[in-house]
């Protein structure tokens, strides 16, 4: 198994997927609308049910950006995320 370090900027460090960050928020956004929907629906159980999964994509959302700052990833999107 090799595992190679070079051309990353330190030395056992991986660049961190911002990216991903996007996508839980895309995902805690939809769940957030789907429990607002439930909510109207009178459908307490799952909407209760979409607001932790939203709260558990925020919360993967802010651990990921807390790693990328603390290895000093760059700000700004990930090319890949559409609208920017």
């Amino acid at each position: 198994m090799s595992d190679s370090h070079e051309g990353n900027g330190s030395a056992g460090q991986r660049p961190v997927d911002t990216g991903e960050a996007s996508r839980q928020l895309e995902q805690a956004t939809h769940d957030t609308r789907v429990a607002f929907d439930c909510i109207a629906l009178g459908e307490l159980d799952r909407a209760h049910t979409h607001t932790i999964t939203a709260r558990a994509a925020v919360d993967a959302a802010l651990t990921i950006l807390q790693v990328a700052i603390s290895v000093g990833a760059e700000d700004g999107p990930s090319p890949e995320v559409p609208g920017y």
